[in-house]
């Protein structure tokens, strides 16, 4: 059975919620529920939706500040990786931050592990731990598509001047892990519109791979660009000179 995904762009920072469903079984995950927990309800009671728990992407108050609300109404688990409960712990002070108040979420009621799967109905996606925005941040693949919360846009990345953001790690997390799925694979940002994982392979100017400059001139693998000498075997297909005659 193929997932239905429903986009709901909500609140301040224009964050998008997404509902996750097996329309045969009808149940379905709400995907990072911001603000606006009664937009979220009201659109499951429309499609005669049973929610069966909240996946968090990450744990930016933009994403989780309707978490208190939804289980206050209802009696499902919330998924978050371990990374993350810092920042999860820490919402109010997130809110403050932007002049907002928000209701403290409940803990966690599971753990996000990288390989374990995440169901939904008979509907499954795999899930990858993808730090960089946050360090807890997952992405959730299957079906032909991705949840990747704030990891990558349509044009850009997830900001990392945030307290746990870490540039490096992000670059890793979408060309090592994202941009290993398909080219046809449909990306649902926490942000933005949707694009796919070809299209920001090729346009990204972020994260864009170029053989030759920081990709294999033989696979298309990322390849840094630092010097390791003239030998510097592509990680991906062994070849000895990726980025050409001398890779750094």
């Amino acid at each position: 059975m193929e997932p239905r995904v429903v986009s709901l762009t909500n609140g301040a920072f224009a964050e998008n919620c997404y509902l996750v469903a097996d329309p045969e079984r009808r149940e379905a995950a709400i995907v990072d529920p911001g603000e606006e927990a009664d937009l979220f309800l009201a659109r499951l009671g429309f499609e005669g939706w049973t929610p069966q728990a909240i996946w968090l992407t990450h744990a930016h108050v933009d994403h989780v500040a309707g978490v208190a609300a939804l289980r206050a109404r209802l009696d499902v688990p919330v998924y978050l990786h371990p990374a993350d409960r810092p920042l999860y712990d820490g919402v109010p002070a997130q809110a403050a931050m932007f002049g907002l108040d928000t209701t403290p979420p409940p803990a966690p009621d599971r753990a996000w592990r990288e390989g374990e799967p995440a169901t939904v109905g008979g509907c499954r996606f795999d899930v990858l731990h993808t730090p960089g925005h946050t360090p807890g941040g997952v992405c959730l693949v299957g079906h032909g598509l991705a949840l990747v919360g704030d990891t990558l846009f349509a044009g850009s990345i997830g900001r990392t001047d945030l307290p746990g953001g870490d540039t490096q790690a992000l670059l890793e997390s979408v060309q090592l892990k994202l941009f290993a799925l398909p080219d046809a694979t449909v990306v649902y940002s926490g942000h933005g519109p949707a694009t796919t994982i070809g299209d920001e392979k090729r346009t990204n100017p972020f994260v864009r791979l170029v053989p030759g400059v920081n990709a294999c001139l033989k696979c298309g693998w990322p390849v840094r660009g630092k010097p390791w000498g003239c030998k510097n075997p592509c990680p991906h297909c062994g070849h000895v000179y990726p980025l050409g005659d001398c890779s750094d």
